[in-house]
């Protein structure tokens, strides 16, 4: 866990600080001399935009997420936040319990708050229950999380914090591209004055020495006295999203890191926007302001006079009455004759930036920023929410957005990115590469990542092999390599390449799980084992690595810690199908029946296609005396899979048991026809023959089990063949 500490602004006097560069400083200083300002601040979005919980509602009945049959709850206990999950078992009880204490509140309730969970390595994740404050305030899903699947939290990556916070603290080594995002505590509370300010110290160093209003007036960033752009690009940094979908929208040039931005600086030094090349509909996001306000006439005919300013004082945010009156006031600054069809009591912004309910935050209703003529239709009617799929996904042209002429690395980067324009993107960054020659690994790493996804592992190893050459320590890389070389049936180095990536990034659970799947391939249990405890020591929250520890600790006969393992894996998301079915297979070797056939279920519920959770299922089913239910299982199975011998055979057996011989012999028959040299089978199909009388075929299939690799099932075929020969 990380150490609380209060945070304690010294303010540094020694000699020669002059000559430093200005750093970041506590906001509460810009109190001293800017009360005014600073007390009408605090009341804005941008100032509650992050903070701790304080007063937040409660659910008070639990709110049923029908798609999952889950229930949530917000709640309270001795001054603490709790969100909780769980699903009632058969008897009604609160089975899967999953409780995650709130450490931090993102959005500043205006449209909705966000509730996230602190992790112990310094993550934080971000909690499925959100408040919305649209018809006095409702609970709902965050946006990707209603869905039938269960979602675990997800980690709140350095994007969302740059435009919901102050610039936090990360560790050293945190800055790279695909870093996990771990950060330093204490966390600042809200966006502050630097954010558009730039950073405090020289200017109040200055303020307490004896220096001229213009020295002063210097030292600090006024955004007015920025040109159209650069002022426009303050407001940018935060507010500017093409779309939410996949594309990518925007690319953080390589060399910059996560928190590095300065207002005043040009923004494209830090970041470079994208846009689809068409967009048949445009959509109406809940990042949109920028890109709507920048389509409206107001904007294009202003020729840069407009800017957010114009109408916003990010200072202080008008409400009611005065809001109308305010943003009426700025309309009418360039439009001070008004058409017959207005009144001087006319208020513009209902019919001319209407709110509008936004496409990927459907519980959330904002002000279109898009100045039109004529009014639209209500656009406040609920909407359901759709997610995007390999198939809608867009597929086309990324072209520059924001500046309108990009460098051509960034360029075809943009385009392999997210696979939008893979194939053409990949020759662009292959051609670029090789006539820039770039020393940066990150376009090397981008290369592989798209030569990987067009399913050419070989030339993704290449091109992963030229980015570890210019940083060799990048676990994310070698990960990556490892990956690939892999798929290309490269065991051993591949191996040797996941202990680099461990030893570069020891905090990186993902890096343990994927070395632990590796030694548990090669047959490493204990190795296996103890890189996946690491994994979920480090991030207890990964249930793919649990299930895995489960696996690995069953195989060596270790049930006891096997099964809390699996119980680990579903508490954090209860539809793994694997974890399911492994403990409901690992409850009915206990002979703990009746709750194996649930775990079976339950598989199945989210994984139909899972023949071999079938087949188990059948099985058990079977032991509790319910034939006609295995049966039908079984046949299940053969229909999603007919060309598994496995179902065939195990029909065949419980056929028998029921007394249809015939029924059984031609199943065993299908088992062997569908997979010649299946040894259970021919035991199976042997024994049959051989209770019905017909002891030449039943010789004939047994010695085929007998010469079989199998040793369990040649030792039983050659014992009965020896009481058939006596």
């Amino acid at each position: 866990m990380f150490k609380e500490r209060l945070f304690v602004c010294v303010f540094i006097t020694a000699p020669g600080f002059a000559q430093q560069k200005p750093a970041y400083v506590d906001s509460k200083i810009c109190n001293t001399c800017h009360s005014e300002v600073y007390r009408t601040y605090r009341n804005t979005g941008m100032a509650r935009s992050f903070y701790r919980p304080g007063s937040e509602p409660t659910t008070g009945e639990p709110f049923y997420h029908k798609p999952t049959r889950a229930y949530y709850s917000m709640q309270q206990r001795e001054g603490i936040y709790f969100q909780r999950r769980w699903q009632p078992d058969r008897d009604g009880k609160q089975a899967y319990l999953q409780e995650w204490q709130i450490d931090f509140v993102m959005g500043s309730g205006n449209h909705v708050r966000t509730y996230l969970h602190r992790g112990e390595n310094g993550t934080l994740e971000e909690l499925p229950l959100a408040w919305y404050s649209e018809n006095n305030g409702f609970w709902a899903m965050n946006p990707g999380y209603d869905t039938d699947r269960f979602i675990t939290p997800r980690k709140i990556a350095y994007e969302c914090i740059f435009c919901h916070n102050a610039y936090p603290k990360i560790p050293a080594g945190h800055d790279r591209q695909n870093s996990v995002p771990v950060y330093t505590y204490p966390l600042p509370e809200g966006i502050d004055c630097q954010r558009c300010h730039g950073p405090g110290s020289r200017h109040i160093q200055l303020a307490q020495s004896k220096a001229t209003a213009d020295d002063l007036r210097k030292s600090i960033l006024n955004p007015k006295r920025l040109t159209g752009d650069r002022q426009m690009e303050v407001c940018m940094q935060c507010h500017l999203q093409t779309t939410s979908l996949r594309l990518p929208s925007a690319i953080r040039r390589f060399d910059r890191g996560p928190f590095s931005y300065r207002a005043g600086e040009p923004l494209a030094g830090f970041v470079l926007f994208f846009d689809r090349a068409s967009e048949p509909q445009p959509k109406f996001e809940i990042v949109s302001s920028v890109v709507r306000l920048r389509k409206s006439r107001c904007f294009l005919g202003s020729k840069g006079a407009l800017t957010c300013l114009t109408c916003h004082d990010p200072h202080n945010i008008p409400r009611g009455e005065q809001a109308s009156m305010h943003y009426n006031a700025a309309c009418r600054s360039c439009h001070n004759t008004l058409s017959d069809k207005h009144t001087t009591a006319s208020n513009c912004i209902p019919c001319h930036m209407p709110k509008r309910r936004t496409d990927d935050v459907v519980h959330a209703v904002m002000t279109d920023h898009l100045i039109q003529r004529q009014p639209p239709p209500s656009l406040l009617a609920e909407i359901p929410e759709t997610h995007e799929t390999e198939a809608t996904a867009y597929h086309g042209e990324v072209v520059p957005y924001y500046p309108a002429s990009i460098d051509s690395l960034y360029l075809a980067v943009a385009q392999v990115q997210h696979d939008s324009n893979l194939n053409k993107g990949i020759d662009l960054l292959s051609s670029a590469i090789d006539k820039q020659k770039p020393a940066r690994a990150d376009f090397y790493f981008e290369l592989g990542e798209a030569w990987r996804h067009q399913g050419n592992p070989s030339k993704a190893i290449a091109a992963y092999e030229q980015a570890s050459q210019r940083d060799p320590t990048s676990a994310w890389i070698l990960r990556r390599l490892a990956d690939a070389l892999l798929s290309t049936g490269q065991r051993s180095r591949a191996a040797a390449i996941l202990t680099r990536a461990v030893e570069a990034a020891p905090d990186d659970a993902r890096g343990w799980y994927a070395l632990g799947e590796l030694r548990a391939e090669s047959g490493q249990k204990a190795d296996a084992i103890a890189a996946f405890k690491k994994s979920v020591q480090l991030d207890s929250d990964l249930p793919d690595a649990y299930n895995s520890l489960g696996s690995t600790l069953a195989e060596s006969g270790n049930v006891e810690d096997a099964e809390k393992a699996f119980r680990s894996a579903l508490r954090i998301q209860p539809d793994l199908a694997d974890a399911q079915a492994n403990l409901g297979i690992l409850l009915a070797s206990k002979n703990e029946l009746l709750e194996a056939s649930e775990h079976f279920e339950r598989a199945l519920s989210s994984q139909p296609q899972n023949t071999t959770a079938r087949c188990n299922f059948a099985i058990t089913l079977a032991r509790l005396n319910h034939p006609e239910e295995a049966e039908h299982q079984l046949r299940l199975a053969i229909e999603t899979n007919p060309s598994l011998p496995e179902p065939h055979d195990l029909l065949g057996t419980i056929l028998k048991n029921e007394g249809h011989s015939e029924a059984a012999l031609q199943e065993y028959r299908e088992a062997i026809r569908v997979r010649p040299g299946f040894n259970r089978g021919y035991l199976d199909l042997g024994i049959a023959q051989a209770e019905t009388g017909d002891l030449a075929g039943a010789t004939q299939n047994l010695r085929k089990a007998a010469a079989g690799n199998d040793p369990a099932i040649r030792q039983k075929a050659q014992q009965i063949l020896k009481q058939l020969s006596q």
